[in-house]
């Protein structure tokens, strides 16, 4: 394991590994995802109480479960950057910032969605939709933050505490419905618990989890190596890897060598 954590220091071993990955990530995570999205769309049985309207939570559940866990990727990624420095741990959260943001406004726009015949309104300032709206403030923050400072050492340190900062928000989120009088509902997937609803329903809900934390996995890595490639542009082993078509040689799944 030490090993491994230590291989991670090296940009050069990231960067062919990643790529070995990112096929797999990309196919079994499209697969899962939209088989989960057209069977509770489509095939899925009505909720006895909201009819037709309840099937928005095949998007904005994984998307919301998301981009909380992206938060406390980047949390962890920063104590890394913060304790052993290590480079790939700055480039993991400067990549998925913007996933998770993304991620973020589209849970805050179909729960919205979701709110206006559950609730008669598109907003309201719920502990739950409020603490994600602040999540959604802190992803752009980090962002905004990273592109603010020129020296990318100082910049990930920066970011790092800023990140540390925020994460008190996750279990804000998390716990707001159990806190305070809210409308949201209570968690409608729990990992530790046994399922509320009937399998028809929960089956397709977990595929487009697990589908979409996948594609997750494809695209963080996607964005990193792009990123490596961006700061060992003047690398020796990035310079081997180039050739006239402008591809890495390293692997099928890679990103473009001159998209940097």
């Amino acid at each position: 394991m030490w090993q491994f954590f230590h291989k991670l220091g090296s940009p050069k071993w990231f960067y062919g590994i990643a790529g070995r990955f990112m096929p797999w990530l990309l196919g079994i995570g499209l697969l899962l995802a939209l088989s989960g999205i057209v069977w509770g769309l489509g095939f899925a049985p009505k909720d006895y109480l909201q009819g037709n309207s309840y099937r928005i939570i095949f998007i904005h559940v994984p998307t919301a479960f998301l981009a909380q866990s992206v938060y406390l990727m980047m949390a962890v990624a920063g104590v890394v950057t913060l304790v052993w420095k290590m480079k790939l741990a700055d480039v993991f959260v400067k990549a998925v910032a913007p996933v998770g943001a993304a991620l973020t406004f589209l849970a805050l726009f179909t729960g919205a969605v979701w709110g206006q015949p559950t609730w008669g309104t598109w907003w309201i300032w719920d502990a739950r939709l409020t603490s994600m709206l602040i999540l959604l403030f802190l992803y752009l923050g980090v962002m905004a933050l990273g592109s603010a400072i020129a020296d990318e050492k100082s910049a990930a340190r920066a970011v790092a505490v800023l990140v540390l900062v925020g994460v008190v928000n996750i279990p804000i989120i998390k716990y707001s419905v159990n806190w305070w009088n809210t409308l949201h509902q209570p968690a409608t997937f729990k990992l530790t618990e046994k399922p509320t609803m009937p399998p028809e329903m929960w089956v397709p809900l977990l595929l487009v989890v697990v589908g979409l934390y996948l594609w997750f996995g494809w695209i963080a890595l996607y964005r990193m190596q792009t990123e490596v490639l961006r700061r060992e542009r003047r690398s020796r082993w990035v310079q081997d890897l180039m050739h006239p078509g402008g591809r890495s040689d390293v692997s099928s799944g890679g990103a473009r060598a001159d998209g940097v």
